[in-house]
């Protein structure tokens, strides 16, 4: 399978057609943003550490029965996927408290939550990716009704849930992450995206250590040692 067309490019990937069109290839870039792209710098290496953790992670949550786009890892920095039309929804998802929902609204930094908070933002760089509710949803036209974002939430609750215990088997705690959807061929709601350090906060469970990309936001540096220790504890604990 080649690339063909540049369909799209983001932030961390660029979205290539192929000669098959119910598949794509994603090449996974070592571009590093943050704060909708006012921190820009690059990580050598990073693109290929987070299209491995992805591949890892999906191969997981499909043998789990959570429908995902992901096909095969056909290299290094590129996955071959199925077509999807994006729901243009990031679905935040939250076991501690930290980052922008401490700070807006007050919660200690480090709360263990009470429960899992599921929350909606706008995929929208233009406008900030503001915060949505049900209702937003709806007008923005972004679901067809409302049975569709109760999936969404059922379907990150349960994917919460199968990727906190594994992480804690590597001794790991899942902070918080992003998810993102899409509807295939057949108009089902699937996983699409990535599952990586980019997306997801990973503290070490013992000392506390961030492992993920607040070590760019934070200027924490080691980076990509953090990456790498993060794909070691998956492949390890395989053995």
């Amino acid at each position: 399978m080649k690339k063909n067309e540049l369909l799209y490019e983001g932030k961390a990937k660029k979205i290539w057609t192929t000669d098959d069109a119910s598949l794509l290839i994603s090449e996974f870039k070592d571009d590093l943003t943050a704060g909708n792209g006012a921190m820009k710098s690059s990580e050598e290496g990073k693109g290929a550490l987070n299209n491995k953790i992805s591949t890892e992670l999906f191969k997981l949550l499909n043998n789990k029965g959570i429908p995902t786009h992901f096909v095969e890892i056909m290299d290094d920095n590129h996955m071959l996927h199925k077509k999807a039309e994006v729901i243009k929804i990031e679905v935040i998802v939250r076991n501690i408290a930290t980052g922008s929902l401490s700070r807006n609204l007050g919660i200690q930094d480090g709360k263990i939550l009470p429960f899992t908070l599921v929350e909606f933002d706008y995929k929208n760089d233009e406008l900030g990716d503001p915060k949505l509710n049900d209702q937003h949803c709806l007008i923005l036209e972004l679901v067809k009704d409302t049975s569709e974002l109760e999936y969404i939430r059922y379907m990150a609750r349960k994917i919460n849930d199968i990727l906190k215990a594994f992480y804690a088997e590597r001794d790991l705690t899942l902070v918080d992450f992003k998810l993102e959807f899409g509807r295939d061929l057949n108009g089902n709601i699937i996983l699409i995206d990535e599952l990586s350090p980019d997306n997801f906060r990973l503290w070490d469970a013992h000392s506390g250590e961030k492992m993920d990309k607040d070590r760019f936001r934070q200027g924490l540096g080691g980076l990509k040692v953090a990456y790498e220790e993060v794909l070691n504890r998956i492949l390890g604990a395989k053995q």
